[in-house]
């Protein structure tokens, strides 16, 4: 069984691909790369296949036809992890707003612990470099927003730094997840939390990035909102 892959989801990184493989590859051989990539018109996927020369066993590449949501990027990666044997699976951003060199920090912290290991940036305060106040406010009130409606105690519910240990993505029915953009995430963290899988928040800091552009958007924003609401009514209901 192979110990960890590392799912980076990708539309127009061409900036910061190369960089952000050779990171993550150079923390441990222990750690494989799959870059999922949703038809990149800039030419990312390209940049991925080159670097399989020299990454051949440990750099995959899952190239989509279009550009269909961060949800949907990631449960095609997280079966494509379970179909290859992996122990541990990694959600992570290709910017550097998440530092390659916290990944074996997530990992132990999984291995002792298992379920779910989160990289928080609010666990001990509020861990985020770069960020306008606005957009701070904006994270900080979504994660409280959460924690109100849905019960849980998780300091950061839209985190994307994280580690799932294999049962975690086994157990939860993929094919149900009804979220795409920002939401997503903490539909992913509330049905682990209502599986009962145990939830570990490991402090790290956030780094907005310096290269590319963001993808979030008002109806990506609108999506959390009103999608936390309704995994709420469906757990009450027994529908989730």
């Amino acid at each position: 069984m192979n110990l960890g892959l590392v799912i980076i989801p990708t539309y127009n990184e061409i900036e910061n691909i190369n960089q952000i493989v050779e990171a993550v590859l150079a923390q441990n051989k222990q750690f494989h790369v799959l870059i999922v990539d949703d038809n990149s018109p800039d030419g990312t996927a390209d940049a991925v296949e080159n670097m399989q020369l020299d990454f051949a066993d440990r750099l995959f590449l899952l190239k989509r036809e279009g550009k269909n949501g961060l949800g949907t990027a990631y449960v095609a990666g997280f079966k494509w992890a379970l179909k290859q044997q992996y122990e541990y699976v990694f959600e992570m951003d290709a910017d550097f707003s998440h530092n390659p060199s916290d990944l074996s920090r997530l990992l132990e912290a999984c291995s002792v612990n298992g379920g779910v290991v989160i990289g928080s940036r609010y666990v001990t305060g509020v861990n985020v470099v770069n960020w306008p106040l606005n957009r701070v406010l904006l994270s900080y009130g979504a994660s409280m927003y959460v924690r109100f409606i849905t019960g849980m105690t998780v300091k950061d519910a839209t985190a994307g730094f994280i580690c799932y240990k294999r049962e975690v993505l086994e157990t939860i029915d993929l094919n149900r997840i009804q979220f795409i953009g920002y939401a997503f995430q903490i539909e992913m963290k509330y049905r682990a939390y209502v599986l009962k899988f145990p939830i570990t928040e490991v402090p790290i800091i956030f780094t907005d990035r310096t290269k590319g552009t963001s993808k979030m958007s008002g109806g990506i924003i609108k999506e959390a909102i009103f999608g936390v609401i309704n995994l709420k009514i469906k757990q009450l209901l027994n529908k989730l």
